[in-house]
């Protein structure tokens, strides 16, 4: 497994021209400053470069199905982030007094799947009126947020976030947090992918 230093400010990543395989990450773990790519062996295609995304939309186990439905995006990660608590646990998020949102990060092959279509995803999948609440889960952890990676994340999230509202898409007003993206720590293991391994297709809400 090689990883790759981050080498553009816009949260592109280059790397060489090698395969790489998944590289399950310890809880914690942060790949702000590095980069996954997943080939495969009897592929030709070889990924160059990859960006990052990350996205709070209430619980994060039907969040991270809709971004894995995606073409152009390799890698799904739930965990947690913006708050003030180092390596916090599921039960330390639970309690609402942390401050992390739940929140899935993405990395995804900009040659396939640009920005803007992961914002779409975003602002469709969940309903960003409503403060630290989605449906029935209550709490900070739960809240509308874009954390950003670059100021060109920056400006198309809050020129989508403007055009919706000029729209009038919603009956009252977007409560999103638009941040730099923190510290992210990978939740546990059980959470990755929670929906798809149990075969259901979304959450209750």
């Amino acid at each position: 497994m090689k990883m790759h230093k981050k080498d553009s400010k816009n949260g592109i990543f280059d790397t060489d021209r090698t395969f790489y395989a998944f590289h399950s990450f310890n809880r914690g773990e942060n790949l702000s400053d590095n980069v996954l790519i997943m080939g495969s062996m009897n592929s030709n295609q070889i990924v160059e470069k990859t960006a990052m995304a990350m996205f709070g939309a209430g619980c994060f186990w039907g969040v991270e199905a809709q971004f894995r439905a995606i073409p152009g995006v390799l890698v799904t990660e739930v965990g947690y982030a913006g708050g003030a608590m180092k390596n916090p646990t599921y039960e330390d998020v639970c309690t609402d007094e942390s401050g992390h949102a739940e929140v899935v990060r993405v990395t995804f092959d900009p040659s396939k799947v640009g920005y803007a279509k992961l914002l779409e995803v975003f602002w469709n999948g969940h309903n960003p009126t409503t403060l630290n609440r989605q449906g029935p889960d209550i709490g900070s952890q739960y809240r509308s947020a874009i954390f950003f990676y670059s100021p060109e994340q920056q400006a198309e999230a809050t020129a989508s976030r403007d055009a919706l509202t000029a729209a009038k898409k919603y009956p009252r007003p977007i409560v999103t947090e638009i941040s730099p993206a923190p510290d992210f720590y990978r939740a546990e293991e059980y959470h990755q992918q929670y929906l798809e391994k149990r075969g259901l297709a979304s959450c209750h809400i």
